[in-house]
């Protein structure tokens, strides 16, 4: 008898250590009442089409505050009383709808911190629309981004987390014993590091990178002898660009060692930053397709960028923001530098012009049988009136004929 009363004394403190764990789990993994949820990761990798082509929307400047509560800046008498960050919800929703595109491209100042006091909530209503629609997409930080209650590497590493995002808070470092921040390259800024697009399904290219993407941090307010100016991208990652454009032209040529029986075409490059680099103001007296409308806000040190973009030899364009009410691409030694354009209602603009978007296309080689490497690089934009109008197309690049 004693012994089946200890038999069930250990029963029930069984039961009260599983019945322990079980509170344990519910009170320490759930915040109100909603289980943790895992990242929802695209479908990896990034590749072309089958119909040869892979599109990118930029979005430049979004300056999403505080949702209904942050008002429009610049618009028309008629529209202020209604006009809110909703307006560039509703804007980027509909880019999607219409364009249908294959990634998509935040190129900084994507919340404005001086207009929120809660930089995660800001950042998940800003790229809601992208995260609901299941899009793939990346995307680098601006001037005004960690004005608000984020640093620059948390808002990077939050962003990095947030669902079908590609973003990466830098570069994973290949010799950890060497690095200052743990699994990541000892490098200036937060949001440096570089994504593939594969060849198309059924190619021989299938496995193999035809156009890369570099994203690169170009900093925020910077002081130099006492004058306070933006900031720029370092040496540290230029250094860094180099060796991984250096190290994917290496890869290139291993798949032409390996498919002897079919030309491959070397790999394409675009970048994406917020500042422009000091020579974009060159181009106030050269052609250009677009507006030049104001000034160009860039940082008064020259480190070099567009020198490092020229000797990398496979950069075909760089995607820029920060300047709204500018539009333009032009051609900088043999690169197109092209502004996205203001996206953002709470950013500044100009009282009667649409705020707009810009696409990149890129298409394949079709080669006797099946889909080659990147042929030829486009662009248009969009603008936020009643039809989306596109405007401006252009070919950026495209490969020599003699080939």
């Amino acid at each position: 008898m004693e012994s089946q009363t200890v038999k069930w004394k250990h029963y029930f403190l069984y039961l009260a250590f599983i019945y322990a764990i079980l509170y344990f789990l519910h009170t320490n993994l759930l915040l109100n009442d909603r289980p943790i949820r895992i990242k929802k990761w695209p479908h990896l990798p990034l590749r072309f089409r089958h119909d040869g082509t892979f599109k990118i929307l930029q979005v430049a400047d979004m300056h999403f505050g505080s949702g209904l509560l942050s008002r429009c800046r610049d618009v028309l008498p008629s529209h202020f009383h209604y006009c809110s960050d909703l307006n560039t919800t509703r804007f980027l929703k509909a880019m999607i709808q219409l364009e249908k595109p294959d990634f998509v491209a935040f190129t900084g100042d994507n919340i404005f911190g001086p207009s929120t006091t809660d930089a995660a909530e800001s950042l998940l209503r800003a790229f809601g629309p992208v995260m609901e629609s299941g899009i793939p997409w990346a995307a680098v930080l601006g001037n005004h981004d960690q004005e608000s209650s984020m640093t620059r590497e948390e808002l990077m590493s939050f962003i990095s987390l947030m669902d079908y995002s590609l973003s990466q808070t830098n570069p994973p470092s290949k010799d950890i014993n060497n690095v200052k921040r743990g699994m990541f390259l000892d490098i200036d800024g937060f949001g440096n590091y570089n994504l593939s697009v594969y060849g198309a399904p059924g190619s021989h290219l299938a496995n193999s990178s035809v156009l890369n993407l570099f994203f690169l941090d170009s900093g925020d307010r910077e002081t130099v002898q006492g004058v306070r100016t933006y900031g720029w991208i370092k040496d540290s990652q230029l250094n860094w660009f180099r060796s991984a454009s250096q190290g994917l032209q290496v890869q290139n040529q291993e798949v032409k060692y390996v498919i002897k029986t079919q030309p491959v075409d070397a790999s394409a490059a675009l970048a994406f930053f917020h500042i422009p680099i000091p020579e974009v103001r060159q181009l106030y007296y050269q052609k250009i397709v677009g507006q030049f409308r104001e000034g160009v806000a860039c940082s008064s040190v020259n480190s070099g960028v567009l020198k490092t973009l020229v000797s990398i030899k496979d950069v075909k364009a760089v995607f820029i923001g920060h300047d709204h009410t500018n539009d333009f691409c032009g051609n900088l030694e043999g690169i197109w530098f092209c502004y996205g354009g203001g996206f953002g209602y709470h950013g500044y603009g100009r009282t009667g012009l649409a705020r707009r978007a810009r696409v990149i296309l890129a298409e394949l080689r079709k080669g006797d049988k099946e889909w080659m490497g990147a042929e030829r690089i486009k662009t248009w934009k969009r603008l936020d009136d009643e039809n989306l109008s596109k405007i401006d197309e252009q070919v950026l690049w495209e490969l020599s004929p003699s080939r």
